[in-house]
């Protein structure tokens, strides 16, 4: 599958959700670079969707020096993580206990371990990530803010939440 230049970012195929009022964001901070994880919640700041319940879920999981490396949004749920694995199993955790199968879904990591979630989310899912696994590419549009800035990232939302 040739993949497309990120200044194209499109919400890919699951794109047709009508009506949608949330997005779930998954940040695992261990997998992103401070740098990015700064530009994705820059990237989530000028499109209305912010952390108060009204047009997303921020859900930050990695250890104490990662998601203490950020000012993450207003209402955001930061997890402290220890030990190998337990962000991801935060994170997957949090999409089962909030998570819609059909609202847009973006998850901020380059772990392979996200892709099954991924390829079985019906709705959009993004993938903000400096190297994502190939089963995550296969599986959901992807955006490095580093690469291309964040305007792919407010592009991708202003298209799903639309």
């Amino acid at each position: 599958m040739a993949e497309r230049p990120a200044h194209a970012v499109s919400p890919g195929p699951h794109s047709r959700v009508v009506g949608v009022q949330t997005v779930l964001v998954l940040v695992d901070a261990d997998n992103l670079s401070v740098a990015r994880l700064r530009l994705l919640v820059e990237g989530l700041g000028d499109t209305g969707v912010n952390a108060d319940g009204a047009s997303a879920r921020v859900v930050v999981a990695g250890g104490a020096e990662a998601v203490a490396s950020t000012d993450w949004p207003p209402g955001a749920e930061v997890l402290e993580a220890r030990g190998w694995q337990s962000a991801d199993v935060a994170l997957v955790e949090a999409y089962e206990r909030v998570g819609d199968r059909e609202s847009p879904l973006v998850i901020a990591s380059g772990d392979g371990d996200f892709a099954l979630l991924a390829s079985r989310h019906s709705g959009p899912v993004l993938v903000v990530s400096g190297s994502p696994s190939s089963r995550l590419r296969d599986n959901a549009t992807v955006v490095d803010p580093a690469m291309v800035g964040v305007e792919p990232i407010r592009r991708w939302l202003r298209a799903v939440l639309d």
